[in-house]
């Protein structure tokens, strides 16, 4: 018989630790949550989910979703400020090819999610780097690279970041916020862990300025649901809104995912979505004291900070030791980490590396880091 067909984007082999995959694991879709919402939604006699959609998406789910996140947010959101979107990554790409031409300038955080930099790379947008510290974004660095590139826009994670788990702190958040007017340049805040907090409250999203038609916030079900859903949204400015809904995509295809908005709506007004949340911020919350004990226990030579929410930790390797060799080594004894390189848009951050402490349970966690150990002390 022919090997079965891959039905994942990562499919590990028997025995494999990732402890860089940033995926919610499979125990924590909520497959009986769904087929009830879908059930709901396919009882009913309304079929119009089933037509080619409001280009901004079905009305009724963004209703549904902007009273969502005002009680997530602590402020209120306007559904005619939301745009449903096929998730972040389709929200991005539909935005450079509005908003941008190849050859364009853009600034990305160093480090930055690296599949992001891939969407770039595809539009020909030449990236420019920011650097970061522990509070985020640095804006001297950025004052720095407006006066000289002048970029369309400005892409930023920040809250959680992904890789870092640092959070831009409301002062650097009200000067990037004036920066971006007087330099007249979108900022694009990737917000996909605003919700899932462990410890604290982040600063408010980027939503909240939806007001100013430089900040367009970004959002998703993939993280607090399920990333199978291709559903997400974007939250900005009616002027951004306009320009969006009247785009040939939309024009051609019409409002992204019904379907699918209307199973999830029926999430949203059960209350599940809310509860969903809940289970994942109770379940993931002791996993980072877990990786904080583990790698003070068995990796005292490396540094990196606490994550105060999202899924990752940001580790400092010893300063010669590159972590993609270190990679390589640890596929011999089945376990696998993102090393730094991939979130540079320069190629550098080599004795870093990411790992997630979402996708395992907690004895495969620790199993992973002692492996990674022997790895690092050559006893493999």
């Amino acid at each position: 018989m022919p090997p079965p067909l891959p039905i994942l984007q990562t499919q590990l082999a028997p025995g494999v630790i990732d402890l860089g995959l940033g995926n919610p694991p499979l125990s924590l879709l909520p497959l009986e949550m769904i087929r009830s919402a879908a059930q709901r939604a396919l009882s009913q006699n309304d079929n119009s989910f089933l037509q080619y959609g409001a280009e901004q998406g079905d009305g009724y789910f963004r209703l549904a979703l902007a009273e969502f996140l005002s009680k997530g947010y602590g402020f209120q959101v306007a559904p005619e400020n939301l745009f449903t979107t096929t998730g972040i990554s389709n929200g991005l790409d539909l935005l450079c090819t509005l908003f941008t031409e190849a050859g364009d300038t853009i600034c990305v955080e160093e480090p930055s999610y690296f599949l992001a930099l891939k969407i770039f790379a595809d539009h020909r947008l030449r990236v420019v780097p920011i650097e970061t510290d522990e509070e985020g974004l640095i804006i001297e660095s950025l004052e720095e690279k407006l006066t000289r590139y002048r970029p369309r826009f400005l892409y930023t994670i920040p809250v959680h970041q992904n890789p870092s788990g640092r959070t831009l702190t409301e002062t650097r958040r009200a000067r990037l916020i004036e920066l971006s007017r007087q330099f007249d340049f979108l900022v694009l805040a990737d917000e996909v862990y605003q919700l899932l907090n462990y410890s604290g409250e982040p600063p408010k999203s980027f939503g909240a300025y939806s007001y100013i038609e430089n900040i367009i916030s970004l959002g998703s079900f993939s993280k607090i649901l399920a990333p199978g859903l291709r559903l997400g949204w974007i939250q900005t400015h009616a002027n951004i809104i306009k320009r969006l809904v009247t785009s040939g995509l939309l024009d051609s295809g019409g409002g992204l995912n019904p379907f699918t908005s209307a199973i999830i709506r029926e999430v949203i007004e059960s209350g599940d979505l809310e509860r969903n949340v809940d289970e994942l911020i109770e379940t993931y919350r002791p996993r980072v004291a877990l990786i904080d004990s583990l790698l003070r226990e068995h990796l005292p030579a490396v540094t990196y900070s606490v994550p105060r929410g999202g899924y990752f930790f940001w580790v400092r390797l010893p300063e010669e030791m590159d972590a993609a060799e270190l990679r390589n080594k640890a596929k011999v004894v089945k376990v696998d980490i993102r090393h730094g390189a991939l979130f540079s848009s320069q190629n550098g951050l080599k004795n870093y590396m990411r790992l997630c402490f979402v996708f395992h349970e907690e004895k495969e966690i620790e199993e992973g880091i002692v492996r990674l150990k022997g790895c690092m002390e050559g006893n493999f």
